[in-house]
């Protein structure tokens, strides 16, 4: 019997006196070996989510870790630089991981575009990523960030044919084609190798 089908078994025994709407004494019923059977498995189920609760948990540690040092990361670069845009790695961070983007993109291309923030396109506001040509202005630089990050990640249906299923360097290429700017992928490929590695991460703890 599986370690699943004995639970069962387990549990059905326990709800067995029950049924007949008689309380029956439980050692009546059970085996000595049956009842420490039961207590095994019973044990060993609790051992078992416990230990993938603190598993669990670790992870969700681990990757909050890994998160702080790419975002910090991104804002020691733009602070270091002196850029506006440093305290803004961490929203960069998450809009990237939600859109399965490189962690650098997003900061570069603002790096490239508007030296982090500190040149903004001029007629419109929170734009310092270029993005529609300057046209297009956002209500705060945040949205700005969740717009070019749906948008690069191929999740607005809109521009999807653009972005959707392309590597770094594709999108680039079609976000600033080589016809226009005629080395952009690779000036913007250069400053996200500045920013940090693309697998920068936090060793996780040894556990025995």
């Amino acid at each position: 019997m599986n370690k699943n089908n004995l639970i069962r078994f387990a549990q059905s025994l326990i709800l067995l006196p029950f049924v007949a709407g008689t309380p029956v004494p439980m050692g009546s019923i059970l085996t000595n070996t049956t009842r420490d059977t039961v207590q095994t498995v019973f044990i060993q189920k609790q051992n078992i989510e416990a230990h993938d609760l603190i598993a669990f948990n670790q992870e969700l540690d681990q990757k909050a870790k890994d998160l702080k040092a790419k975002a910090d990361a991104i804002d020691i670069y733009f602070r270091d630089h002196g850029m506006p845009l440093a305290g803004q790695g961490e929203k960069m961070v998450i809009e990237a991981e939600k859109n399965d983007l490189d962690w650098r993109l997003i900061p570069a291309i603002a790096v490239r575009e508007s030296t982090g923030g500190r040149n903004d396109c001029i007629k419109v506001e929170n734009n310092p990523f270029g993005w529609g040509s300057c046209k297009i202005g956002f209500d705060t630089v945040e949205e700005a960030i969740e717009t070019v990050a749906k948008n690069l990640g191929g999740n607005n249906p809109n521009t999807e044919r653009h972005y959707a299923d392309k590597t770094t360097k594709q999108i680039l290429r079609a976000y600033n084609p080589p016809s226009i700017v005629l080395r952009y992928a690779e000036q913007v490929m250069k400053i996200m190798s500045d920013i940090g590695p693309e697998d920068i991460i936090i060793p996780a703890p040894i556990t025995s």
